[in-house]
């Protein structure tokens, strides 16, 4: 499920388990502060979240994000597990073109199946910041050209 989490969080499969490597790492190195042993899965995703972001603030200024090379677009339909898989990967793409703060929000109702109040938690914000990310979030979801085959 971490590894689930570190993977909404970036882009390719090698990060996400560097990711998740370094938040255990911190997780390891911090036990003996950590009062409540049951709550170490929101401990973990919390440094996920705090380590990608230290990432993001740290990344080198060379790097360029370029377009995709043009799939053809998905049509949902049946049970063919390729056109699944499709959708399943559009859905990605559209996820990962949201702002991070956005994306961890979503990641963390949808994904994760976490309440409004443990979302809020898990990042340190509002009730109502969470509701008011994710329904701007879900509106640039329901725009996304390569999501408007699923309607």
């Amino acid at each position: 499920m971490l590894l689930r989490t570190a993977r909404s969080l970036t882009a390719n499969p090698s990060d996400a388990e560097d990711l998740l490597q370094t938040a255990l790492t911190k997780t390891y190195v911090a036990w003996e502060r950590i009062e409540d042993h049951r709550a170490l899965d929101g401990y973990v995703r919390r440094a996920l979240l705090n380590t990608r972001t230290s990432q993001w603030r740290k990344r080198r200024v060379d790097e360029f994000v370029c377009e995709e090379l043009p799939e053809p677009e998905p049509v949902p339909g049946g049970n063919d597990p390729a056109e699944q898989q499709a959708l399943h990967d559009a859905m990605w793409r559209a996820i990962m073109k949201l702002p991070a703060r956005q994306r961890a929000m979503v990641v963390l109702r949808y994904y994760e199946d976490l309440s409004e109040v443990q979302t809020a938690e898990v990042l340190g914000v509002s009730v109502g910041t969470v509701k008011s990310a994710v329904s701007r979030a879900l509106g640039k979801l329901r725009e996304d050209p390569e999501l408007g085959l699923v309607r």
